[in-house]
Protein backbone atom coordinates (compact mmCIF):
# COMPACT_ATOMS: atom_id res chain seq x y z
CA UNK A 1 0.00 0.00 0.00
CA UNK A 2 1.39 3.51 -1.01
CA UNK A 3 1.92 6.43 1.61
CA UNK A 4 -0.95 7.79 -0.07
CA UNK A 5 -3.56 5.50 0.70
CA UNK A 6 -5.01 7.45 3.28
CA UNK A 7 -5.34 10.20 1.98
CA UNK A 8 -8.05 11.99 3.01
CA UNK A 9 -10.42 13.08 -0.02
CA UNK A 10 -10.17 16.50 -1.55
CA UNK A 11 -12.87 18.75 -3.01
CA UNK A 12 -13.11 20.60 -6.36
CA UNK A 13 -15.31 22.60 -8.23
CA UNK A 14 -17.17 21.40 -11.68
CA UNK A 15 -19.67 23.78 -13.31
CA UNK A 16 -20.49 25.63 -10.22
CA UNK A 17 -21.00 22.25 -8.03
CA UNK A 18 -18.33 21.18 -5.34
CA UNK A 19 -17.61 17.64 -5.91
CA UNK A 20 -15.60 15.34 -3.08
CA UNK A 21 -12.91 13.08 -4.61
CA UNK A 22 -10.67 10.62 -3.73
CA UNK A 23 -7.15 12.03 -5.86
CA UNK A 24 -3.86 9.07 -5.41
CA UNK A 25 -0.81 7.77 -7.23
CA UNK A 26 0.51 9.02 -10.15
CA UNK A 27 0.66 7.79 -13.91
CA UNK A 28 -2.22 6.78 -16.06
CA UNK A 29 -5.22 8.42 -14.96
CA UNK A 30 -7.92 5.46 -13.39
CA UNK A 31 -11.15 6.97 -12.88
CA UNK A 32 -13.09 4.75 -10.64
CA UNK A 33 -17.36 5.42 -10.29
CA UNK A 34 -18.75 4.07 -7.07
CA UNK A 35 -22.06 2.37 -6.90
CA UNK A 36 -25.38 3.56 -5.41
CA UNK A 37 -24.32 2.49 -1.75
CA UNK A 38 -21.48 5.29 -1.92
CA UNK A 39 -18.03 5.64 -2.03
CA UNK A 40 -15.55 4.12 1.25
CA UNK A 41 -12.30 6.02 1.20
CA UNK A 42 -10.93 3.24 3.18
CA UNK A 43 -11.66 0.76 0.79
CA UNK A 44 -8.86 -1.62 -0.05
CA UNK A 45 -9.63 -1.63 -3.82
CA UNK A 46 -8.69 2.05 -4.33
CA UNK A 47 -5.49 1.59 -2.75
CA UNK A 48 -4.47 -1.28 -4.98
CA UNK A 49 -5.68 0.73 -7.75
CA UNK A 50 -3.84 3.76 -6.64
CA UNK A 51 -0.56 1.57 -6.75
CA UNK A 52 -0.97 1.50 -10.45
CA UNK A 53 -2.05 4.48 -11.94
CA UNK A 54 -3.54 8.03 -10.69
CA UNK A 55 -6.41 7.05 -9.38
CA UNK A 56 -9.53 9.42 -9.45
CA UNK A 57 -12.61 8.06 -7.09
CA UNK A 58 -15.08 11.20 -7.11
CA UNK A 59 -18.60 10.66 -4.89
CA UNK A 60 -21.31 11.32 -7.58
CA UNK A 61 -22.90 14.53 -7.48
CA UNK A 62 -25.94 14.30 -4.36
CA UNK A 63 -23.47 11.28 -2.67
CA UNK A 64 -21.09 11.56 0.05
CA UNK A 65 -20.42 15.13 0.37
CA UNK A 66 -20.76 16.51 -3.33
CA UNK A 67 -23.30 18.61 -4.13
CA UNK A 68 -26.35 18.39 -6.57
CA UNK A 69 -26.71 20.84 -8.82
CA UNK A 70 -30.95 21.15 -8.74
CA UNK A 71 -31.40 20.20 -12.46
CA UNK A 72 -29.19 17.22 -12.20
CA UNK A 73 -31.79 14.05 -11.94
CA UNK A 74 -30.83 11.60 -14.20
CA UNK A 75 -27.82 9.07 -15.17
CA UNK A 76 -27.81 11.52 -18.42
CA UNK A 77 -26.81 14.19 -16.68
CA UNK A 78 -24.27 12.24 -14.66
CA UNK A 79 -22.95 10.98 -17.81
CA UNK A 80 -22.76 15.02 -19.47
CA UNK A 81 -21.38 15.99 -16.07
CA UNK A 82 -18.33 13.36 -15.95
CA UNK A 83 -17.13 14.27 -19.65
CA UNK A 84 -16.77 17.94 -18.01
CA UNK A 85 -14.87 16.57 -15.35
CA UNK A 86 -12.49 14.57 -17.43
CA UNK A 87 -12.32 17.49 -19.60
CA UNK A 88 -11.22 19.77 -16.20
CA UNK A 89 -9.04 17.22 -15.36
CA UNK A 90 -7.12 17.16 -18.56
CA UNK A 91 -7.87 12.89 -17.99
CA UNK A 92 -6.29 10.98 -21.53
CA UNK A 93 -6.03 7.66 -22.01
CA UNK A 94 -7.75 6.99 -18.93
CA UNK A 95 -8.99 3.04 -17.58
CA UNK A 96 -12.69 3.77 -16.27
CA UNK A 97 -14.20 1.67 -13.70
CA UNK A 98 -17.09 1.47 -12.78
CA UNK A 99 -19.47 -0.52 -9.96
CA UNK A 100 -23.38 -1.07 -10.97
CA UNK A 101 -24.62 2.46 -10.56
CA UNK A 102 -21.13 3.73 -11.23
CA UNK A 103 -20.26 1.42 -13.86
CA UNK A 104 -23.95 2.51 -15.92
CA UNK A 105 -22.67 6.14 -16.00
CA UNK A 106 -19.16 4.97 -17.07
CA UNK A 107 -21.38 2.94 -19.74
CA UNK A 108 -23.73 6.73 -20.42
CA UNK A 109 -20.11 8.36 -20.41
CA UNK A 110 -18.94 5.94 -23.69
CA UNK A 111 -21.86 6.21 -25.81
CA UNK A 112 -21.21 9.95 -25.62
CA UNK A 113 -17.41 10.32 -26.25
CA UNK A 114 -14.41 7.69 -25.27
CA UNK A 115 -12.07 10.39 -26.64
CA UNK A 116 -10.21 10.69 -23.47
CA UNK A 117 -10.70 6.70 -22.52
CA UNK A 118 -8.74 4.36 -23.61
CA UNK A 119 -10.20 1.06 -21.89
CA UNK A 120 -13.70 0.48 -20.08
CA UNK A 121 -14.10 -2.00 -17.06
CA UNK A 122 -18.11 -2.46 -16.31
CA UNK A 123 -18.57 -4.37 -12.54
CA UNK A 124 -22.34 -5.82 -12.11
CA UNK A 125 -23.81 -2.85 -14.41
CA UNK A 126 -27.25 -1.95 -14.20
CA UNK A 127 -28.84 0.40 -16.41
CA UNK A 128 -30.22 -1.65 -19.73
CA UNK A 129 -33.50 -3.83 -19.90
CA UNK A 130 -33.26 -6.98 -20.55
CA UNK A 131 -35.99 -8.89 -20.15
CA UNK A 132 -39.34 -8.59 -21.51
CA UNK A 133 -41.85 -5.48 -20.36
CA UNK A 134 -43.68 -7.54 -17.33
CA UNK A 135 -40.05 -9.12 -16.14
CA UNK A 136 -38.13 -7.82 -13.40
CA UNK A 137 -34.50 -8.12 -14.56
CA UNK A 138 -32.84 -6.60 -10.97
CA UNK A 139 -34.79 -6.79 -7.41
CA UNK A 140 -36.56 -3.90 -6.21
CA UNK A 141 -33.82 -2.68 -3.58
CA UNK A 142 -35.84 -0.03 -2.56
CA UNK A 143 -38.84 -2.43 -1.37
CA UNK A 144 -36.19 -4.40 0.82
CA UNK A 145 -34.92 -3.83 4.23
CA UNK A 146 -31.34 -3.77 4.92
CA UNK A 147 -30.73 -7.36 6.24
CA UNK A 148 -32.43 -8.39 2.93
CA UNK A 149 -30.66 -6.49 0.78
CA UNK A 150 -27.65 -7.45 2.33
CA UNK A 151 -28.09 -11.13 1.63
CA UNK A 152 -29.17 -10.50 -1.61
CA UNK A 153 -26.36 -8.42 -3.07
CA UNK A 154 -23.27 -10.14 -0.98
CA UNK A 155 -22.07 -13.51 -1.86
CA UNK A 156 -21.09 -13.69 1.88
CA UNK A 157 -24.02 -11.16 4.11
CA UNK A 158 -20.85 -10.27 6.66
CA UNK A 159 -18.83 -8.00 4.21
CA UNK A 160 -22.23 -5.84 4.28
CA UNK A 161 -23.07 -5.12 7.64
CA UNK A 162 -22.72 -1.78 8.82
CA UNK A 163 -23.04 -1.51 12.60
CA UNK A 164 -24.96 1.90 12.70
CA UNK A 165 -24.75 2.24 16.35
CA UNK A 166 -20.75 2.93 16.51
CA UNK A 167 -21.54 4.91 13.18
CA UNK A 168 -20.62 8.84 13.66
CA UNK A 169 -23.17 11.67 13.14
CA UNK A 170 -21.42 12.61 9.75
CA UNK A 171 -21.47 8.96 8.49
CA UNK A 172 -24.84 8.35 9.47
CA UNK A 173 -26.03 11.84 7.28
CA UNK A 174 -24.36 10.32 4.05
CA UNK A 175 -25.44 6.81 4.56
CA UNK A 176 -28.97 8.24 4.21
CA UNK A 177 -28.19 11.37 1.82
CA UNK A 178 -26.63 8.37 -0.24
CA UNK A 179 -30.03 6.38 -0.27
CA UNK A 180 -32.10 9.42 -1.16
CA UNK A 181 -29.83 10.14 -3.62
CA UNK A 182 -29.61 6.77 -5.00
CA UNK A 183 -33.74 6.75 -5.34
CA UNK A 184 -33.78 9.81 -7.10
CA UNK A 185 -31.02 8.65 -9.88
CA UNK A 186 -32.86 4.82 -9.92
CA UNK A 187 -36.28 4.94 -9.21
CA UNK A 188 -38.34 5.86 -12.66
CA UNK A 189 -37.74 3.85 -14.62
CA UNK A 190 -36.54 1.59 -12.06
CA UNK A 191 -32.89 0.92 -12.60
CA UNK A 192 -32.42 1.25 -16.55
CA UNK A 193 -32.54 3.65 -19.59
CA UNK A 194 -34.91 2.73 -21.80
CA UNK A 195 -32.89 4.18 -24.89
CA UNK A 196 -29.41 3.00 -23.19
CA UNK A 197 -29.37 -0.46 -24.25
CA UNK A 198 -29.81 0.25 -28.24
CA UNK A 199 -26.81 3.30 -27.43
CA UNK A 200 -23.91 0.30 -26.08
CA UNK A 201 -23.45 -0.58 -29.55
CA UNK A 202 -21.57 3.27 -30.17
CA UNK A 203 -18.58 1.74 -27.52
CA UNK A 204 -16.11 1.39 -29.37
CA UNK A 205 -13.17 0.67 -27.34
CA UNK A 206 -11.43 -2.68 -25.64
CA UNK A 207 -14.32 -2.89 -22.74
CA UNK A 208 -14.65 -5.97 -19.90
CA UNK A 209 -17.91 -6.79 -18.08
CA UNK A 210 -17.23 -8.54 -14.60
CA UNK A 211 -19.75 -10.16 -12.69
CA UNK A 212 -19.83 -11.49 -9.24
CA UNK A 213 -20.92 -15.17 -9.65
CA UNK A 214 -23.04 -14.92 -6.43
CA UNK A 215 -25.30 -11.72 -7.22
CA UNK A 216 -28.77 -12.18 -6.20
CA UNK A 217 -29.87 -8.78 -7.17
CA UNK A 218 -29.73 -9.76 -10.93
CA UNK A 219 -28.70 -13.16 -12.23
CA UNK A 220 -25.89 -13.93 -14.56
CA UNK A 221 -27.54 -13.79 -17.77
CA UNK A 222 -28.45 -10.43 -17.30
CA UNK A 223 -24.57 -9.26 -17.00
CA UNK A 224 -23.92 -11.09 -20.30
CA UNK A 225 -27.07 -9.56 -22.13
CA UNK A 226 -25.50 -6.22 -21.14
CA UNK A 227 -21.86 -7.65 -21.97
CA UNK A 228 -23.78 -8.83 -25.70
CA UNK A 229 -24.66 -5.45 -26.38
CA UNK A 230 -21.32 -3.87 -26.55
CA UNK A 231 -19.06 -4.76 -29.38
CA UNK A 232 -16.40 -7.02 -28.39
CA UNK A 233 -16.79 -6.97 -24.90
CA UNK A 234 -15.51 -9.79 -22.98
CA UNK A 235 -17.68 -11.20 -19.61
CA UNK A 236 -15.84 -12.69 -16.44
CA UNK A 237 -17.06 -14.20 -13.72
CA UNK A 238 -15.82 -13.31 -10.26
CA UNK A 239 -16.23 -16.13 -7.66
CA UNK A 240 -17.02 -15.48 -3.90
CA UNK A 241 -18.98 -12.09 -4.88
CA UNK A 242 -21.95 -10.71 -5.10
CA UNK A 243 -23.18 -7.39 -6.88
CA UNK A 244 -20.18 -5.36 -5.36
CA UNK A 245 -16.84 -7.72 -6.61
CA UNK A 246 -14.73 -4.31 -5.67
CA UNK A 247 -15.68 -5.12 -1.88
CA UNK A 248 -16.10 -8.91 -1.45
CA UNK A 249 -12.56 -9.74 -3.69
CA UNK A 250 -11.00 -6.45 -3.99
CA UNK A 251 -7.69 -8.30 -4.87
CA UNK A 252 -9.06 -10.09 -8.03
CA UNK A 253 -10.93 -7.19 -8.59
CA UNK A 254 -7.93 -5.12 -9.56
CA UNK A 255 -6.04 -7.32 -11.00
CA UNK A 256 -8.67 -8.79 -13.08
CA UNK A 257 -9.18 -5.20 -14.11
CA UNK A 258 -5.29 -3.97 -14.27
CA UNK A 259 -4.44 -7.22 -16.48
CA UNK A 260 -6.94 -5.83 -18.75
CA UNK A 261 -5.87 -2.11 -18.94
CA UNK A 262 -2.47 -3.52 -19.70
CA UNK A 263 -3.47 -6.09 -22.28
CA UNK A 264 -2.87 -5.63 -25.79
Amino acid sequence: MNAAAGAPAVSIVINGSRLELIDRGSGRPILFLHPHIGLDPSAPVLAMLAECGRLIAPSHPGFGHSERPAGMTTVDDLAYFYLDIMDALDLRDTLVIGVSLGAWIAAAIAVKSTAGIARLVLANPVGIKAGDRDSRDILDIFAMLEPEFIDKAFADPAAGKRDHRAMTEDELTVAARNRETAALYLWSPYMHDPKLKGRLHRIGIPTLVLWGADDRLADESYGRAFCAAVPGAKFELIERAGHFPHIEQPKAFAERALAFAKAG
